[in-house]
């Protein structure tokens, strides 16, 4: 499966996920497992949010529901190039190379908001 193809489907929704913040990298590794790297526009009012929801999601669905997925910050070192609005990125790194970029997609998809680029529907509660 070519790299381009096999994130096609995840880069397409995240791309609508209120605060995501365009390019993605992405990574298939020698044993199948895979990642995709992307900002997040920490000035926007649903950023946490938006943190909050792949976090549970890809990181803890439930305790007998869990993904081989994890979603997590990732930065250079700070004293080195500078603050969280240019350097810090997060990335969701897949484990099993049986479930694909587009799997992972399904499941946001399945779970955040619907249509998830509806602004409405996301909570802006504290």
């Amino acid at each position: 499966m070519k790299k381009e193809l096999a994130f096609q489907t995840l880069e397409s929704y995240l791309a609508r996920v209120p605060a995501i913040v365009q390019p993605f990298g992405t990574g298939i590794e020698d044993d199948g497992s895979w990642w995709i790297k992307f900002a997040i526009d920490i000035d926007n009012p649903l950023a946490w949010h938006v943190v909050q929801e792949l976090g549970h999601v890809l990181n803890y669905l439930s305790i007998n529901e869990r993904l081989p997925t994890s979603f997590v910050p990732v930065s250079p070192p700070p004293y080195m190039n500078g603050g969280p609005r240019e350097f810090l990125s997060w990335v969701i790194e897949c484990s099993d190379k049986e479930f694909k970029p587009g799997t992972a997609a399904k499941w946001l998809e399945e779970r955040l908001p619907k249509p998830v680029d509806d602004l409405t529907l996301w909570s802006v509660d504290d």
